[in-house]
């Protein structure tokens, strides 16, 4: 007892010398939690599972807001209030269901394509704790345009797929305008205690689940395709994120999975759009990771056109570099600064310092209850290679952390960060709850990039844009969740564009093949991009039907001539 009291009080000594100098250095981030409204704590079932949370516009006024589960606890729904308020929502938006339900991860798009973003919200049980798992469905909720949501899981065919969900994502598979959904699956069932997990508790269980690829049929309903596309693996899933690695402007998939090492290990499998299935490239591309992999951010590091995954993990994170098509990929965590040890979860890149490359936010949080503090890292992209800098920068927080995004809270022009955080099970020497921290950064040009899709998805989720600025060519996508831990990031493409101030060219390369290209773009702007209805897509479906007449003609003909030969 008498070293653990020692050991708390030298931490406490450190982290109040580490806050005391912290005003010596530079601060870049400043946490606005409390003065933003913001109150939250994600509290866990048992132990170590959860929270997500979700950027989106709920009530398309120009501001974005936050959907963050709870745990046990209520979820939070919180409006932007557009003057550095966050206002709670949650009471009256008929959202309250979730109250019945141990929440886990959340994702938002526009699912039946009416100009409002929908939620999707994964559970792993419900609150009452009599059963077993696996027994509570998923939750899809209808956002009705005045601010409050409709419960649709049941109409939407959804009811009967039971199970303890992790991390859920958005994406357009077939390129069709209504996004599909990926869901990752940890357990089929679990009769123990989660907070004595294991190793060797979670192996010898041998109920690994299968994940679900719901494919969304015309916004009106969703029907399970995992085993027609493909798939068909288990695993400890934590979910996955669609994501184009191999640039064809389609959704590819990269599935994160818990105990790789001892169970079953990542996944990559590349889209064959427009056929109907998905290619498992795991191997030959060097992405079966046996790791706990606990989610992904996303980004082309070193401006090289080819989209390259930070994967998080317990105390060995991996940076897997894209070599390319033909060449499989690189982990250079160790050449380029962000090995640091801890227990990571969430992890976001983005041009924070306006530089005009990414730099990377990662969440750190112990399992729960063992709660030893490790604080969030802040890697700086300088030249491509990385220097950890969370305590100069202020970001490093000590709480329990898990899900983590970015978006632009006060629409300044910089990226900002919220960490959601565990309520500790045991006795923890610091307060550990979501935080926000606002970027004060004020250096460097930027660009934003709003996408407002017509015939493919409203925000353009799976679409990506690409600019060139003084001879650089520096690409984002447009994030449909299972980024990060559980989360999805702000679905506004954002660019440092350093001392430049005009941009030379934007291109969006829409989900499907469409392309558009815009020149002369003024810096520090958010720019919005309306898809251009063209004939492309009806033009195929018209030669498709000319086609079906032509050969039923050709057939009929043959026909005919073979009658009369045999007269």
């Amino acid at each position: 007892m008498k070293n653990k009291i020692i050991i708390k009080r030298l931490f406490l000594s450190t982290l109040c010398l580490a806050l005391g100098l912290k005003g010596l250095t530079q601060q870049t981030f400043t946490d606005v939690t409390e003065s933003a409204g913001i109150n939250h704590q994600y509290e866990v079932y048992e132990g170590t599972f959860g929270g997500g949370v979700t950027v989106f516009d709920v009530n398309n006024d120009g501001w974005e807001d936050l959907y963050i589960t709870g745990g046990i606890k209520s979820d939070r729904l919180y409006i932007n209030k557009g003057n550095g308020i966050f206002k709670d929502f949650f009471e009256g938006s008929g959202l309250e269901l979730t109250n019945e339900y141990v929440t886990q991860g959340v994702v938002s798009a526009d699912v039946n394509k009416d100009g409002f973003r929908d939620l999707f919200i994964t559970t792993i049980t419900t609150t009452d704790g009599k059963n077993i798992i696996p027994r509570a469905k998923n939750l899809l909720f209808l956002n009705q345009g005045d601010s409050t949501f409709k419960d649709v899981t049941d109409a939407y065919g959804l009811k009967d797929l039971n199970s303890f969900s992790t991390g859920p994502s958005f994406g357009d598979i077939n390129a069709d305008g209504y996004p599909d959904l990926f869901v990752g699956n940890y357990f089929q069932e679990f009769t123990g205690k989660l907070g004595v997990i294991k190793d060797a508790t979670i192996v010898s269980a041998n109920q690994t689940a299968k994940s679900y690829l719901l494919k969304n049929k015309s916004g009106e309903k969703f029907e399970n395709v995992y085993e027609d596309y493909d798939l068909g693996h288990r695993g400890f899933g934590f979910g996955g994120v669609f994501t184009d690695f191999d640039n064809d402007q389609d959704q590819d998939l990269l599935v994160n999975q818990d105990f790789g090492y001892k169970a079953v290990p990542n996944f990559l499998y590349e889209n064959e759009y427009p056929s109907d299935y998905f290619e498992d490239v795991s191997k030959e591309k060097g992405m079966d990771l046996k790791i706990n992999a606990m989610g992904a951010a996303v980004g082309d590091y070193n401006n090289d056109g080819w989209l390259d995954y930070y994967i998080t993990n317990i105390k060995f994170n991996m940076l897997m570099e894209n070599q390319g098509n033909g060449l499989p990929f690189v982990d250079k965590a160790k050449e380029l600064g962000t090995y640091n040890l801890a227990i990571s979860w969430g992890a976001n890149f983005a041009d924070f310092d306006h530089d005009e490359d990414l730099d990377l936010f990662v969440s750190n949080g112990d399992l729960n209850p063992n709660c030893t503090p490790m604080g969030n890292f802040y890697f700086q992209n300088n030249a491509n290679t990385f220097t950890e800098k969370g305590r100069e920068f202020a970001i490093n927080d000590y709480g329990i952390g898990r899900g983590s995004v970015i978006f632009d809270m006060d629409n300044d022009g910089d990226m900002d960060v919220l960490v959601v955080n565990q309520k500790p099970i045991l006795n923890y020497p610091i307060p550990s709850k979501t935080k926000l921290f606002r970027n004060d950064l004020e250096e460097g040009n930027w660009l934003k990039v709003a996408l407002k899709g017509q015939e493919s998805e409203t925000n353009g989720i799976g679409s990506r844009v690409t600019i060139i600025v003084n001879g650089q060519k520096l690409i984002r996508e447009i994030d449909g969740g299972g980024s990060s831990h559980l989360s999805q990031n702000s679905v506004i493409a954002h660019f440092g564009l350093g001392t430049n101030s005009l941009v030379d060219s934007v291109i969006v390369d829409w989900t499907g093949g469409k392309t558009q290209l815009f020149t002369k773009v003024q810096a520090n702007q958010q720019l919005k991009i309306i898809e251009v209805n063209t004939p492309t897509r009806y033009l195929h479906y018209f030669w498709c039907f000319l086609g079906a007449i032509l050969l039923t003609l050709v057939a009929f003909t043959l026909y005919r001539k073979r009658r009369k030969t045999r007269k």
